[in-house]
């Protein structure tokens, strides 16, 4: 008779065995055989009753366990990591909350009738003491669940209403002035554009989060891609030393790098290399300065018998939400000394006990923080050529012209604006005086015109038309104007498009079909010369190059290729322009550069772009004239841009700017899900696509088969993603007007 404790410990060290075989898939085939052939000799010795001492034996079994995971934990390699995060034994958010706080209510993903049940939001308190007084500290608990119910938690994939729900209850918290923790276990978001859209409600989350005034503590363990960024921008991040955070999953990469088409395997080496190439573990992402500090796991990563890695992660928990509440404070002394007693290695943080609440004053330093902390990441992976005196010259100017525009802003207009106000009302009373007092006359003036003025004259037309209105010609044509054949309209056997002569429709029709509408692609050049003002763009920044940080290979030669075919340095272009001599900061990401992707270098860009518009009080428009998502070959350091231009953006709207964003060809991922998505005022040039994820995308990670139209604008416009669709040939027209009527008449740059 085999005794249950026994038969206990045997079960967990077969999970263990199962779990080293899945997670390095093949390899330390020797290690693993030796740990398989203990173990099944144990157990059949046990069986036949050979064993004298089975409590002595297993024990031994278990060491001999327990010191090879310690000896394979130091080659783990990256792809083991991913496998490790992925795996059914991993710890998740249930297991967290059970073990880390004290207790806690689930409000929201409870099972699958709820909203999400792939977003687990809790409302969970942690007690700490000081001395013999006990104080109780509530938090709210956000984060991706994968267990616990995995069969309809859709593997931590989050949907777009989960997303809502989660930053729904951040605004709770903001509200009941308690910190936020966020656990990241995601591979990345669901991506369908139901509403509020996946690329929204990141955008929106990003934002928020930009802004809460409560401290926010995230800790990833498995970070992808912009399903981790949705609930990760955060004052503290911790990151679990087994987990991953990156761009983009090693077997998507793979995939790209491979040019493989669909239904295609990436070989095992390749996803291997990939994953190596992509710096995506702990330790990168802490010398990148993208996470704050690393949480060690026990060997071969954390499961839900290790107690003791949850009292680990309880101290630094409590440890990083006493670090932000810290450095609210005014006073020096206090600030040292309570920064020197949680650092040391072995302080008891639950008798160490800080108040969590934050003043008035102390919640702007916290935001203020925050903000800085992200706008200040990832210039070291972009390669800045502007020369040192030039960079000078930049400061001085600032410092010279910061205190007139502020002069002129924010004293003089503001004054102008009140003075002009009460002159208006004067105005308004003498107009209405004068008309009671003239009114007579005028009655008898029309009395006497009525004889004169003959009958049936018609004074309907509402305008007449002119040689001025007609337009005038193009300032630059495609260089396709020279083809000299007929194309065909892709909406011909629809709605029978005529083939259109190629030196008409690149000329004079401005790519645009004259029988159905349908917009060709033109090239950024295009829309530089003939939106705005002539001579009125001046480029600046053009010296900050797209580089290669993480030293991918081959990837040094296909940037220098797009640099070259482009005649441009990065794929974002920013500039100063005039649409009818008003003022506007550009940044526009061309799509002709390696599809308009956005690494360091192009956030770096259009985060300079956007503090500009701020200083000058310009309104700040981003073209887009496609944007592939963020460059995997830069792994992390393109990832931290949509928090990061994000923060700036949102900088730029409080300040009260006007940010308008405008969407032409293809338009997805990361930008569209962060920076370019949080914007007011969206627009869509006719016959774009815009969206999270592409087709493609979306049918391998969820086998679901779109309708042919689901990314075009139209749609996008009835989802609520953007808020008008615009013409080719109008687009200036309708920037002049945007730019007189949207936000209102007090808008600073007016």
């Amino acid at each position: 008779m085999i005794d249950n404790n026994v038969e206990k410990r045997i079960v967990a060290l077969h999970e263990r065995l199962v779990y080293l075989k899945d997670i390095f898939a093949g390899k330390h085939a020797d290690d693993v055989n030796l740990l398989d052939d203990r173990l099944t000799s144990f157990r059949q010795r046990l069986k036949e009753e050979e064993v004298s001492d089975p409590y002595s034996d297993i024990a031994s079994v278990e060491d001999l366990f327990s010191y090879v995971e310690r000896k394979l934990d130091s080659s783990i390699t990256p792809m083991d990591k991913v496998r490790i995060v992925r795996h059914p034994q991993r710890i998740c958010l249930r297991d967290i909350l059970e073990n880390v706080y004290d207790t806690f209510t689930e409000v929201g993903g409870q099972d699958e009738y709820s909203l999400d049940p792939s977003m687990l939001i809790a409302r969970a308190v942690i007690t700490r003491h000081r001395g013999k007084k006990t104080y109780h500290q509530p938090v709210m608990v956000i984060g991706q669940e994968k267990g616990h119910g995995a069969e309809f938690r859709n593997g931590g994939s989050v949907k777009p209403w989960g997303n809502a729900k989660a930053m729904q209850f951040m605004r709770v918290a903001e509200t009941e002035g308690i910190p936020i923790h966020s656990y990241v276990f995601t591979p990345g978001s669901f991506p369908i554009e139901d509403y509020p859209g996946a690329a929204q409600q990141i955008a929106k989350n990003i934002y928020g989060m930009a802004g809460l005034r409560v401290p926010v503590i995230a800790i990833i363990s498995e970070g992808g891609s912009g399903g981790a960024e949705a609930i990760s921008l955060a004052d503290r991040r911790l990151m679990l030393s087994h987990g991953y955070y990156s761009v983009i999953s090693p077997e998507g990469a793979a995939a790209i790098e491979g040019h493989l088409k669909s239904g295609m395997r990436a070989t095992p080496e390749l996803i291997e290399h990939c994953a190596e190439n992509l710096h995506i573990t702990a330790a990168d992402n802490l010398s990148f300065g993208y996470i704050d500090r690393i949480i060690h796991e026990p060997p071969l990563g954390a499961r839900p018998w290790h107690f003791d890695f949850f009292r680990t992660l309880r101290q630094e928990v409590i440890r990083a939400t006493d670090e932000v509440i810290i450095q609210t404070r005014l006073l020096p002394v206090l600030k040292t000394l309570a920064r020197n007693r949680h650092t040391r290695p072995n302080a008891d943080l639950e008798g160490l006990y800080i108040h969590w609440g934050l003043s008035a004053a102390a919640k702007k330093r916290l935001v203020a923080k925050r903000q800085k902390k992200f706008l200040g990441l990832s210039k070291q992976a972009a390669c800045d050529h502007r020369p040192w005196h030039a960079k000078v010259l930049e400061n001085l100017s600032d410092c010279i012209s910061k205190p007139w525009i502020s002069f002129k802003y924010d004293f003089y207009r503001k004054h102008q604006r009140k003075i002009q106000t009460f002159m208006e009302e004067i105005d308004n009373e003498w107009e209405t005086f004068k008309h009671r007092i003239l009114s007579p006359w005028r009655k008898f003036r029309r009395d006497i015109e009525k004889k004169n003025t003959k009958q049936g004259e018609e004074l309907t037309a509402l305008s007449v038309w002119t040689k001025d209105s007609r337009r005038k010609k193009w300032n630059y044509l495609s260089p396709r104007y020279k083809i000299d054949q007929t194309l065909t309209c892709p909406n011909s056997a629809d709605y029978g498009c005529l083939d259109l002569w190629g030196p008409d429709l690149f000329g004079e029709f401005a790519g645009v079909c004259s029988y159905c509408g349908y917009h060709f692609p033109m090239e950024p050049e295009w829309y530089v010369r003939n939106v705005f003002d002539r001579d009125s763009v001046m480029e600046f920044n053009s010296e900050i190059e797209a580089g290669n940080p993480l030293a991918f290979p081959d990837f040094a030669s296909r940037i220098a290729k797009a640099q070259e075919r482009n005649g441009t340095r990065s794929g974002c272009m920013t500039f100063e322009a005039r649409i009818s001599n008003i003022k506007i900061i550009v940044a526009m990401l061309m799509g002709t550069f390696r599809g308009g992707s956005v690494g360091a270098a192009e956030g770096y860009k259009f985060v300079e772009a956007a503090e500009r518009a701020t200083k000058k009080r310009y309104p700040f428009l981003a073209y887009v004239h496609g944007t592939a998502g963020m460059r995997i070959q830069e792994g992390t350091h393109a990832l931290i841009q949509m928090p990061r231009c994000t923060v700036a953006v949102r900088r730029y709207i409080e300040a009260g700017g006007l940010y308008m964003v405008l969407y032409d060809t293809n338009s997805f991922a990361g930008p569209v899900a962060s920076f370019l998505g949080c914007s007011p005022y969206q627009f869509a040039v006719r016959s774009s696509n815009l969206g999270f994820a592409g087709p493609g995308v979306i049918k391998e990670t969820t086998g679901i088969d779109i309708p042919p139209r689901y990314h075009r604008s139209t749609e996008a416009l009835s989802r609520g993603h953007i808020q008008g669709i615009w013409d080719r040939r109008q687009i200036r027209a309708n920037l002049k007007q945007a730019l007189r009527t949207i936000g209102g008449r007090n808008l600073y740059y007016r």
